[in-house]
């Protein structure tokens, strides 16, 4: 139920991007018709800032996108993180807890550092620790290694 929601989440986003990206083109293409310098300046700057924006988007799209396939990969091989820790009512994983099983998954991967499965985990790990920035990097580089075992 939680994947479904997140997908309608996802959708909602998109379609407001893509109904701001045609109303801001719209607004842009009149700035650079004008003739007028600051409004072509001001017209680039509408092209040029959405176009970010989306190509940003995009990339956290599909990175989520590599990120669930890898995870459904892992599950089906019964390799996902099965610790018995504690969690809210809310279903978020207490961080002392999380953070008692950390050292696990870091010895994991220090053991086997070409194993994806072994950064995935760690990764998860990351997340329920809370530290988001190595959680993701972490999964970046368990993606990388995920494809090149594909690839193989």
């Amino acid at each position: 139920m939680k994947a479904f929601k997140t997908r309608i989440v996802i959708g909602v986003v998109v379609a407001a991007l893509v109904i701001y990206l045609v109303v801001i083109a719209r607004s842009a293409w009149i700035m650079l018709a004008t003739g007028r310098p600051v409004a072509i300046i001001m017209g680039v700057c509408l092209v040029v800032l959405p176009v970010i924006a989306a190509w940003s988007i995009a990339r956290e799209l599909w990175f989520g996108v590599r990120a669930d396939r890898a995870g459904r990969r892992l599950e089906a091989e019964g390799g996902l993180p099965d610790d018995d820790v504690a969690v809210y009512a809310s279903g978020r994983v207490v961080r002392d807890d999380a953070d008692g099983v950390f050292p696990r998954y870091r010895d994991e991967v220090q053991k086997n550092p070409d194993d994806w499965r072994a950064w995935y985990r760690l990764g998860l790990a990351y997340d329920a620790a809370g530290d988001r920035k190595r959680a993701r990097s972490a999964i970046r580089q368990s993606l990388k290694l995920e494809a090149a075992d594909r690839a193989a």
